[in-house]
C-alpha cells in the first residue's frame, strides 16, 4: 500500500468507497483499514453517512480520526449535494493521506462516484475502488426469493464493486459456497472476490485489488448517472425510526427483545444503559444477530436506538419499545 510522502497541492488523495447492505460489516472493515494505515504512518479521514439522525457507527472509530458526518439521508440522493462540501472541507482542514467514504447500506455506489466527480473540481482525488461488503447468508436467502427492492439494491452494489468481500462466510454451509460464488461472478465477473469472517483480510490485498480499474461496463458519465437515478433509484421502501430511551433497560429483556424484532427490521443500532449492570453499551443488530460493545464512563451520549428496515410498522415498533421500557422499570436493579 502507500507509504508516507510529502503531499503537494496537486497530489491526488486516494479515496476508497465502502459499500454493502445493512449490517454486512462495513464499519468493522473500516476500523481494520484505519489501523493498518496508521501502522504505515498514514493519516486517514472518513466520510460517514447515516440514514438516521445520529452517527452511532462513528463511535466505533478512533475519535482522533478526522471525520465528516452526513446524517438524515442517503449520500447518493437526499444528502448527495453535501458530499462535495463536506469532503472539500475535510481535505482542506486535515490534509489526509487517504479518504474512506462509508455509505449507508441502501446507497448505490455508482451515484457516489458521480458525486465525487463534482468534488474533483475542488480537490484532486484518486478513486481507488469500490469495496462492497456482502452479508453472505442474507444475499443467498434473498437471491433464492428473488423479489423486492432489497434484492435489486444488493445486485447494484455487487455489480458496481471493484472488490467484493463475501463476509460472514462461516454462516454459509460449505456445500452452498459454490452457488454464492457463481452468483456474484454472474453479476460482476471483473471484481476480485474474497471470502471473509468478521472482515478479516490482509489490507494489502485490498490495496492491490483496488488499484485495478472500476468495472468498465459500469462506468457512467454524470449525465447518465443522473438519468439512472431519476428512472429507478428510490429509497421509499427503506424506513428509519430513531427512538430516545426514557429509562435504563434490563439487559436480559433487551437482548430477548432484539431477537424478537419483526423481520422487516433488518438493522438496529444505538446506545443503551443497562439497569442490571450499571454500564452503557453500543448495540448492533444485523440479520437477527445482536452484538454489544461496552462504552467508557467518559462517553456523554443520549440513550438512543436507530431502526432501519423495509415497510415495517412504526406504530408497532413504538409500542414494543414502550413495553420494553415499562417492563424494565418494574425490575429492581
Amino acid at each position: 500500500m502507500m507509504m508516507k510522502q510529502e503531499q503537494t497541492l496537486s497530489a491526488p488523495i486516494p479515496v476508497y468507497i465502502l459499500s454493502g447492505f445493512l449490517g454486512s460489516g462495513k464499519t468493522t472493515l473500516l476500523v481494520k483499514l484505519i489501523e493498518y494505515w496508521k501502522s504505515q504512518n498514514l493519516t486517514t479521514a472518513v466520510v460517514m453517512n447515516e440514514l438516521g439522525e445520529v452517527n452511532l457507527d462513528g463511535k466505533l472509530i478512533d475519535q482522533r480520526v478526522p471525520m465528516a458526518e452526513l446524517l438524515g439521508g442517503c449520500i447518493c440522493c437526499s444528502v448527495r449535494d453535501n458530499l462535495g462540501i463536506e469532503l472539500v472541507q475535510l481535505v482542506q482542514n486535515t490534509s489526509p493521506d487517504v479518504v474512506v467514504i462509508e455509505a449507508t447500506g441502501v446507497a448505490n455506489p455508482i451515484e457516489i462516484l458521480d458525486g465525487l466527480a463534482d468534488t474533483s473540481l475542488y480537490v484532486t482525488l484518486d478513486v481507488k475502488g469500490i469495496i462492497s461488503v456482502v452479508d453472505s447468508i442474507h444475499l443467498l436467502e434473498t437471491y433464492r426469493l428473488q423479489k423486492g427492492k432489497t434484492f435489486r439494491l444488493m445486485q447494484e452494489q455487487i455489480r458496481a464493486a471493484s472488490i467484493l468481500l463475501l463476509n460472514k462466510i462461516d454462516r454459509i454451509e460449505e456445500k452452498d459456497q459454490p452457488e454464492l460464488l457463481s452468483l456474484v461472478k454472474e453479476w460482476n465477473e471483473h471484481a476480485s472476490v474474497h471470502f471473509t469472517e468478521h472482515c478479516n483480510i490482509d489490507p494489502v490485498l485490498l490495496a492491490e485489488d483496488a488499484s485495478c480499474p472500476v468495472n468498465p461496463e459500469r462506468e457512467v458519465s454524470a449525465s447518465q448517472a443522473q438519468k439512472e437515478h431519476q428512472l429507478h433509484h428510490s429509497h421509499n421502501h427503506v424506513m428509519v425510526y430513531t427512538h430516545y430511551f426514557n429509562c435504563k433497560i434490563n439487559s436480559v429483556l433487551f437482548e430477548q427483545w432484539l431477537r424478537e424484532l419483526p423481520r422487516d427490521i433488518y438493522r438496529a443500532k444505538g446506545i443503551v444503559h443497562f439497569s442490571d449492570t450499571g454500564s452503557r453499551f453500543l448495540f448492533q443488530y444485523a440479520y437477527r444477530e445482536p452484538d454489544f460493545t461496552k462504552l467508557g464512563p467518559e462517553e456523554e451520549l443520549k440513550d438512543v436506538g436507530v431502526f432501519i428496515g423495509e415497510h415495517f410498522s412504526k406504530t408497532e415498533l413504538i409500542q414494543l419499545l414502550q413495553q420494553l421500557e415499562e417492563e424494565s422499570s418494574k425490575i429492581k436493579s
